[in-house]
């Protein structure tokens, strides 16, 4: 395996938003495709992008990181105007998308790729990742949470047919909104 010192898988995610008021979040909670939609409907997120972070090989595929070789995340990048969208918001959305207390899996999917991770960009995110976690807690009580918070590495965004995958329609062509405000239950499905 190659160190952090000769290794871009292990570098800080250095990309910048298009817009400089606006931030980067990174969130891993199971299959990309759902978690994407849901924030896709969230009021102040600009973009959203599927990828694999967190892993130690350099432009790493699907097909590959469903190997479990290469540690990677399945997770969704997320422009958000902080204006709007404050951050806190974002963790909102994430805690109640999933199940945190599940190591490597939600749901049916397992593995590595599917594990439950806040990465951030930058020590307020950090901050405020950890008292959202211990609230979260408060409320699981003997539930031990798993997820990992930690600074996001190298985004490597999916493939194309990744992007967007419920609202495109997925495999069967049954497109899901992503009109933010939308509250209609997420269909996940490949």
């Amino acid at each position: 395996m190659a160190t952090s010192a000769n290794n871009p898988a292990f570098d800080a995610d250095e990309d910048s938003p298009s817009n400089p008021s606006h931030e980067f979040a990174q969130f891993g909670a199971g299959c990309f495709w759902g978690v994407e939609l849901a924030f896709q409907r969230v009021e102040g997120v600009v973009k959203t992008e599927v990828g694999y972070s967190q892993g130690h090989t350099h432009n790493p595929d699907y097909k590959l990181i469903c190997t479990g070789s290469t540690n990677h995340v399945e997770v969704i990048r997320i422009q958000f105007d902080p204006e709007i969208c404050p951050y806190t918001n974002l963790l909102s959305v994430f805690w109640g998308r999933h199940d945190p207390t599940t190591v490597n899996r939600q749901g049916g999917d397992v593995g590595a790729q599917y594990r439950s991770g806040i990465y951030y960009y930058n020590e307020k995110q950090a901050r405020l990742a950890r008292v959202s976690m211990e609230a979260k807690q408060s409320e699981l009580g003997d539930k031990k949470i798993v997820t990992e918070i930690l600074p996001a590495k190298r985004f490597y965004r999916a493939e194309e047919y990744h992007q967007q995958y419920l609202e495109k329609g997925g495999r069967f062509g049954d497109k899901q909104s992503a009109e933010k405000g939308c509250t209609d239950p997420i269909r996940c499905y490949g």
